[in-house]
């Protein structure tokens, strides 16, 4: 799938085969796309190349989903973006800058006086891009929160690389889908300092940013809160317990 996403191709299962068998011989054999059968050799085919799909897909999901990633598949996301920032820049910082955004799902919306779709952890939302009046239409989405390399405080200028990201249902809090993406960190071996968020972290559910509690007391750092308000100032450092004392815009109440 990584091959043919590389590719700038869709990842549907028959594009993922054609990538596997257009490798050199060497690379079909390794990852046993080409095997040795009583027959003479063998190539992988389409319904094989599903079959090892849905394999992966019950390994890496939950027994119950709650719209967030299972370990493995936490584990499988973490690996790769962490493994993509060179060497020379992985102790450069400590901090880390969060925020969330919608990416569109591979579903259509519930039809009309219906709630039941094949996506329900997604929700309905207005596309990105602006065609004309009589193509729009409203588009299932999903929530993809993403943590960025960011300078320290008083430290030099680091190429803001991403180092961690998720995906969520739309259901669940972005601040508690936070947590559990900060904590497998240290649990790594990679040190964390200050986490900068903007306010919509503390807005959208303010008891959900108390939990960023447990986590802060196995690091150093603290939890800073931005604000893209003009009246207000900037930045504001809190304490992670803290609630938030910024007054909300009010297309926001």
């Amino acid at each position: 799938m990584q091959l043919t996403l590389a590719d700038d191709r869709p990842a549907h299962l028959t594009r993922v085969h054609a990538a596997l068998t257009a490798l050199p011989h060497a690379g079909q054999a390794r990852p046993g796309v080409t095997e040795d059968w009583e027959t003479g050799p063998h190539q992988l085919t389409c319904r094989q190349a599903g079959h090892t799909f849905s394999l992966a897909v019950q390994a890496l999901s939950k027994d119950e989903p709650d719209g967030a990633p299972s370990p493995g598949l936490a584990a499988a996301c973490d690996e790769p973006l962490e493994a993509s920032i060179p060497a020379g820049h992985k102790d450069a910082s400590a901090a880390l800058s969060a925020d969330w955004t919608d990416t569109e799902a591979w579903s259509r919306p519930p039809r009309h006086g219906t709630t039941g779709c094949a996506d329900p952890g997604s929700r309905p939302g207005a596309p990105q891009l602006q065609p004309p009046r009589t193509q729009r239409g409203d588009v299932l989405r999903l929530l993809l929160p993403g943590r960025t390399m960011t300078a320290e405080e008083t430290g030099p200028p680091v190429p803001e690389l991403a180092r961690r990201m998720t995906l969520t249902s739309c259901h669940l809090d972005p601040a508690r889908a936070l947590v559990p993406v900060l904590t497998r960190m240290p649990a790594a071996g990679i040190p964390l300092g200050d986490v900068l968020a903007d306010s919509g972290y503390a807005h959208r559910d303010a008891e959900a940013r108390a939990s960023c509690a447990p986590p802060a007391r196995s690091w150093p750092g603290t939890c800073t809160r931005t604000t893209a308000d003009r009246g207000e100032p900037t930045r504001a450092r809190l304490s992670p317990t803290d609630a938030c004392t910024a007054r909300p815009r009010r297309n926001r109440c």
